[in-house]
């Protein structure tokens, strides 16, 4: 059983006194190696069980893209979704005992698919008597223990948060996620396990629980005033040594937060947001630690606490249900208690099993729904556009992107200190096979534009800055001498770069000389037809993955933040077509760039 909110914060939270223990994991057949004999020379009592972990579902239930309308499939092959999950965790369960095994996540779980929107948006579970949302109706089946809260999950409100708590048959745990007023746990901070052994006394497992400081930046419109979020660290240091003077005997960390050490918000963020390699570096008495947040693949990764000199294991399974962490403890009976005598971790690949289908046909209603949704057509297109010669030309679809971004940050500075200053946006080709039809336009087509789940933010830059940070965009460029012939196909992706990380911006206009070096490539830049100043100030539109460092462009990180959002882009495109009824390329294309060589255009 979860614990219960209100009479786990009816009791002192803060003195961490009398909380109950939740539910044991169930008798059965353990795993045990040794003698249970007592006595002189008799080898010493061990028991071992397994601890599996998930994090950054994403809202992937089903092996499904619900953007191209067709299973899950990437360069790797990788399948996605919670019904894959399940059968790993069957496969492990059997193998190993279903007593001597616990399940838990590390958050992210609400938000990412157009499952999870339609859940939020489209038929609310807050709505009265809503439905069940689909996540927590997947990992109740599947028998989660625990899962801690990730940022993303404040993103559609506190309202459809608590909802999905009170859905779950297991307690979302967040030790430092505080009530802004009283300062206390605005959710459970941990939950303790108990594992039934054959040797009498249970193994009493804590999991705590430990989200990321940046939602109060991220996602501030929702929890401003009424949550705060204090650095990891500071609660594992307040929390674990409570937690093993209640007598837990293993301490195991679900953080919803990488393990890099670094922060993506400079000095905006007082806390760090990948801390989880710094609690097991500074707080003594963890034993293992569940990493979210960062969307890597970290099989097994160890951190020496700096005042014990123990070695604790990290481990973070790829996002969206690619992988399952699996922690295989080895304990030892000692001087009367369990002991911790080995700990590793490994990951397992969902895409080696078939899905579940106990979860598969659960959710068959709910998946159906969501595929119609986003069948449904949302307009009409006057003439075709794509992607297709969008990396080397400036194509009308990459403008309506900056388009709907720079009108959207219009409308929220309105009226307000920045209200006045122009609106630039920077966009980039997230696929070559992106397509608006001319014709009926569905969700899927506007939502194909933005395969990435990036929210909006403005920063504040100067004509310098934007400069720059054009300059570093046009290494994407090989260099190619005036004259010489030019085949698109060994034209871009210099240095192996991406075709994400080649941004073009919109609201300035410019020429690119692919014949100059890297660093003086940009001519011509200019702002309503006279050349930008370096001093003048602008407001950038800006995805919150460029903004927090991703593709490590300049300036941007570390520019003030005029504004944030915590809606997809994509859902933004979506919702500025269903507004506009009819787009029609006429009405907002335009070449603001193009590629020269010594001031002749290469197309």
């Amino acid at each position: 059983m979860p614990l219960n909110r209100r009479t786990f914060l009816g009791r002192s939270a803060v003195a961490g006194a009398g909380v109950a223990l939740a539910g044991g994991v169930g008798a059965g057949p353990a795993v045990a190696s040794g003698s249970q004999g007592h006595g002189h020379g008799r080898p010493p009592k061990r028991y071992s069980f397994t601890v599996m972990g998930t994090t950054d579902l994403h809202g992937n239930v089903f092996n499904w893209d619900y953007f191209t309308d067709k299973e899950f499939d990437d360069k790797a092959h990788n399948d996605v979704g919670l019904a894959k999950i399940s059968t790993l965790v069957n496969e492990i369960r059997e193998d190993r005992g279903r007593s001597n095994t616990l399940l838990i996540d590390a958050g992210d779980t609400i938000q990412g698919t157009q499952l999870s929107y339609y859940y939020a948006k489209i038929d609310p579970i807050t709505a009265k008597r809503g439905p069940v949302h689909p996540m927590a109706q997947a990992m109740n089946k599947i028998g989660y223990d625990a899962a801690a809260l990730g940022n993303h999950e404040f993103n559609y409100g506190i309202p459809v948060l608590r909802k999905f708590e009170e859905q779950c048959d297991f307690p979302l745990l967040g030790a430092n996620a505080l009530d802004a007023k009283t300062l206390r746990p605005a959710f459970a901070p941990y939950v303790i396990k108990r594992v039934r052994t054959p040797h009498g006394r249970d193994v009493r497992v804590a999991v705590l629980g430990l989200t990321n400081p940046g939602i109060a930046i991220w996602d501030k419109a929702n929890v401003g005033g009424k949550m705060v979020f204090p650095g990891l660290e500071e609660q594992a240091a307040k929390w674990v040594p409570k937690l093993r003077s209640m007598g837990a005997d293993v301490v195991i960390v679900s953080a919803h937060s990488g393990s890099s050490g670094t922060s993506s918000y400079g000095d905006q963020l007082p806390y760090v947001e990948n801390a989880a390699g710094l609690v097991a570096e500074q707080v003594p008495g963890i034993d293992a630690i569940l990493v979210g947040h960062a969307h890597s693949e970290i099989p097994e990764y160890f951190v020496t606490n700096k005042e014990t000199g123990k070695r604790v294991v990290l481990s973070e399974p790829l996002k969206w249900g690619q992988r399952l962490t699996l922690f295989d403890f080895d304990l030892v009976w000692e001087k009367g208690r369990w002991v911790v005598e080995k700990v590793g971790a490994s990951v397992l690949n969902s895409n080696a099993v078939p899905e579940d289908p106990r979860i598969t046909s659960m959710l068959g209603d709910e998946h159906a729904k969501v595929v119609a949704y986003v069948n449904q057509v949302i307009g009409t297109s006057v003439a075709a556009m794509s992607t297709v010669d969008a990396p080397w030309k400036d194509e009308p679809v990459i403008d309506l992107i900056n388009l709907v971004q720079a009108e959207t940050v219009k409308g929220a500075l309105a009226g307000g200190e920045y209200g006045a200053l122009p609106v630039l946006s920077q966009a980039a080709c997230f696929s070559r096979t992106a397509a608006i039809p001319a014709g009926e336009v569905t969700i899927k087509d506007a939502a194909g534009l933005y395969p990435f789940e990036n929210t909006l933010e403005a920063r504040l830059l100067t004509g310098a800055q934007l400069k720059d940070y054009l300059e570093y965009s046009a290494k994407y460029y090989v260099q190619t001498a005036a004259g010489s012939p030019v085949d698109t196909s060994k034209l871009t992706n210099a240095e192996n770069i991406p075709d994400y990380n080649y941004d073009v911006v919109s609201g300035v206009s410019y020429d690119i000389d692919i014949a100059k070096p890297v660093g003086s490539r940009i001519v011509g830049l200019s702002f309503e037809g006279a050349p930008v100043d370096p001093a003048a100030q602008f407001v950038f539109a800006v995805n919150n993955y460029r903004a927090s460092g991703g593709g490590n462009f300049p300036h941007v990180p570390g520019a003030k933040q005029l504004w944030a959002n915590s809606d997809e882009i994509r859902n933004t495109i979506i919702g500025w077509v269903q507004a506009k009824g009819s787009v029609d390329p006429a009405e907002f294309a335009s070449v603001d760039w193009r590629l020269t060589r010594d001031g002749v255009p290469v197309f």
